[in-house]
């Protein structure tokens, strides 16, 4: 803006500046260049109006980006010339609510350092409380209900402002000033024990969750997004009880770590990974696992990777200090059941797990599980995009002329509100099958419509007919309806995440997708925009025997393909030795097509292999298969299968040819975990080659890969070399996940890219 001549500006900041310090660092600044004027809140963000020489004037508005506070993202920043006033002195006004909502609300952020120093100083007046938060830090959209963000608008509301801490909210010179969750423990919330039975428990009740802990007990602890369920993770016994308890036969356990010391002492700690640790946002990190590392078999059983983070709350940095020991940290929930958060419904379903209850009097209002992610070449490669991340939108460079609600998947579901250049990816609901997802899922949509005043006029959702969220958006009449076919979903969803629009070549591989040729999609090759696709090449496809069934039996799959490869002539496996009996009948199922819908997914191609090289049989997780698959994969192995695609398809045939060459190594009783390795590589070559017959055809030199089977960054890192070194530029996900999480990012910004074509 060109300030010659002007006195006084009116600034308005849009992004994440409200509850991350905004207007105390803006207050600090007016007073830094001798300033006058005021600053405030309101639903679109900060407003400010600033008087003064010009020359102070111009810097002052450079530095309100240049200089934000840590959490602060500014995304537009914008100023208008007004008439001076000649009023002296800088406040900070009145917040203002109107009938627009633009403002944005920061997610939870970890505990500073200057807060965890007040935790440990024994003169503070916090020293030990374990809900200690300044401006920098805390929570933030868990007890969010309204905007602006203001204490009255937040569970803090019912936690009138001692004296003390009024003193210093008021106070311009103190990093709380104006930090709506400030409290104490003469103001604040408290912490109380119980047992299972909801009885109070006499003592001090963090000293007595500890000496739960340490004598083996299961304690739910109430966290920021809901309860978890804590126990030693070194004692065998322990954690597999609470598997049983919790109903979770072999799904990989969470541990939580006091600091980054402890954390190395469990898992390899690449450099790459511990800005990720150590970050705002805290989420599990998927790193290896030390030999030597003091946790239980039963954590993690039979992976080689440990989902481990440090604490984000204060109440986490007290527990594992007092403890000093790691702990697992798993979602309080029965398994397939979203997290509870409310204190009636966590006594009620958590009562027989755990043996006694850390709760506290802050309200939640949302719940937000946990966040997950791997690091894939030095950036996050997200599996659960929740606490920490959401809800920071994904800013685009293209506009929703239409509001959007885009409903997501039926597994990992998120959903996603839209308008202008944002979209609002939700926090992680969970796997709709059950009617406590399910209302996870519609609470969820109401309070993002509400929070970020978004009022859909279409209501994108997956194909899928038998999806609860398709059923839910198709339940709608008063909005436009759009159907987005799942893998074109993951491709925008990738496009979307790299602020790009295509088109490009494609690559989706997930377990399954419904295909519009009556088959299940899943290992596709798509020329793909946001407007629109062609399916240029997929996996070939097999039967399902059993349908569902052989999602939850591995081995129906390793059938399906052998049968297709050898007929009658199948080899003398284990896998057959291991079924024989009902080896027939489901060959002859998968031979008739009753009840075996035809597949071209990766997901089920790695099921086969893991049940061919006998890894699982069954499992007892989505993924838990192709998952083994990798862990099994031998690093040092650098040979791949040399499978050729056969037909003017690309990939047609690559998954039998690939089984084939696993069959033959493991007949001549080649390493099992060799042979991992070369089927990996296998895939990835063919993805490579695959990739080239497109632009060879199209002139295409950007690929995007997308979907579950992605967050295997063996996988990953063979396709995207091998795809480098062929000079294709490669797109991968960073800011939502490759998985189901992602999918409703893509259908919103599909509805956005050709609204006409709803109905």
């Amino acid at each position: 803006m060109e300030l010659a001549g002007v006195c006084r500006v009116h600034v308005r900041v849009e992004g994440i500046v409200q509850g991350v310090g905004f207007r105390p660092f803006v207050y600090a600044l007016a007073g830094e260049y001798d300033l006058s004027g005021f600053v405030g809140n309101d639903t679109a963000g900060v407003f400010v109006e600033v008087e003064g020489d010009r020359d102070r004037l111009a810097a002052f508005v450079a530095d309100l980006s240049r200089r934000a506070p840590a959490l602060a993202q500014v995304e537009r920043l914008t100023t208008e010339a007004v008439p001076p006033t000649g009023r002296p002195g800088f406040v900070i006004a009145t917040s203002v609510t109107g009938v627009g909502r633009e403002a944005l609300i920061s997610p939870d952020t970890a505990t500073c350092a200057d807060c965890l120093a007040d935790l440990s100083g024994p003169a503070n007046r916090r020293h030990g409380y374990p809900f200690t938060n300044c401006t920098n830090c805390g929570p933030r959209f868990t007890i969010v209900e309204d905007v602006p963000y203001d204490r009255r608008a937040t569970t803090m509301a019912e936690f009138p402002l001692c004296a003390d801490c009024a003193t210093e909210y008021a106070d311009p010179g103190n990093r709380r000033f104006h930090a709506e969750p400030v409290c104490c423990s003469a103001c604040g919330p408290a912490l109380r024990i119980v047992d299972a039975e909801g009885a109070p428990v006499p003592g001090d009740p963090l000293n007595t969750a500890v000496q739960w802990l340490r004598d083996g007990l299961i304690v739910a602890v109430k966290g920021l997004g809901g309860y978890h369920l804590a126990t030693r993770a070194d004692d065998d016994r322990v954690v597999s009880t609470l598997r049983a308890r919790k109903h979770r036969a072999e799904k990989p356990f969470a541990v939580m770590a006091a600091d980054l010391r402890a954390v190395r002492a469990l898992v390899d700690v690449a450099p790459a990974a511990v800005p990720v640790l150590t970050g705002a946002p805290r989420p599990v990190v998927l790193l290896p696992r030390r030999a030597d590392a003091r946790v239980a078999a039963s954590v993690a059983p039979g992976i080689r990777d440990l989902g481990v983070m440090l604490p984000y709350t204060p109440l986490h940095q007290l527990l594992l200090d007092r403890l000093g020991m790691p702990i697992v940290l798993t979602s309080g929930n029965v398994s397939d059941e979203p997290i509870a958060h409310r204190d009636d419904d966590a006594r009620r379903r958590l009562a027989p797990i755990a043996d006694g209850f850390l709760m506290h009097d802050r309200r939640i209002h949302v719940r937000t599980d946990d966040s997950v992610v791997r690091v894939f070449r030095g950036r996050e490669l997200p599996v659960r995009r929740s606490r920490g991340y959401v809800p920071t939108p994904i800013s685009l460079p293209w506009r929703f002329d239409r509001p959007v609600l885009a409903c997501g998947a039926e597994l990992k579901n998120t959903f996603c509100v839209a308008k202008g250049q944002r979209a609002f990816v939700s926090h992680h609901i969970g796997d709709l099958e059950n009617y406590e997802t399910l209302r996870a899922f519609t609470d969820g949509i109401a309070h993002f419509t509400r929070l970020f005043d978004v009022r859909p006029e279409i209501v994108a959702h997956d194909l899928h007919p038998e999806y609860l969220s398709s059923k839910y958006a198709l339940q709608r009449d008063d909005v436009e309806l759009l159907g987005v076919q799942h893998h074109h979903a993951h491709i925008a969803s990738c496009l979307a995440d790299n602020g790009e629009s295509g088109p490009v070549i494609g690559v989706a591989f997930d377990g399954l997708g419904y295909g519009p040729d009556g088959t299940l999609w899943g290992g596709e090759l798509l020329v793909a925009d946001l407007t629109g696709y062609d399916r240029v090449g997929h996996l070939e496809t097999v039967p399902m025997p059993g349908g569902v069934a052989a999602v939850h039996e591995p081995w129906r799959m390793a059938a399906a393909y052998l049968d297709e490869i050898y007929g009658d002539a199948v080899p003398d496996l284990p896998v057959w030795r291991r079924h024989e009996r009902r080896w027939p009948a489901v060959v002859a199922v998968a031979r008739t097509g009753t009840n075996s819908p035809r597949t071209s997914s990766a997901g089920r191609l790695f099921d086969a292999v893991s049940a061919i090289l006998g890894l699982r049989d069954r499992v007892t997780y989505e993924g838990q298969a192709a998952i083994a698959v990798e862990q099994l994969a031998h690093p040092d192995e650098r040979g791949g299968y040399p499978v050729e695609a056969a037909g003017p398809v690309p990939l047609l045939d690559v998954g039998r040819g690939l089984v084939r060459c696993v069959v033959d190594d493991l007949l001549a009783n080649v390493d099992p975990g060799r042979i991992a390795a070369r089927f990996h590589h296998g895939l990835a070559d063919a993805v490579v080659r695959a990739a080239g017959a497109v632009r060879e055809r199209t002139g295409l030199a950007t690929v995007a890969l997308s979907g579950g089977v992605f967050q295997n960054v063996l996988l990953l890192d063979r396709v995207v070399s091998g795809l480098e070194r062929d000079r294709f530029r490669v797109l991968v996900h960073s800011r939502v996940p490759p998985n189901d999480g992602g999918i409703s990012l893509g259908q919103a910004v599909v509805a956005a890219a050709r609204p006409a074509a709803a109905g």
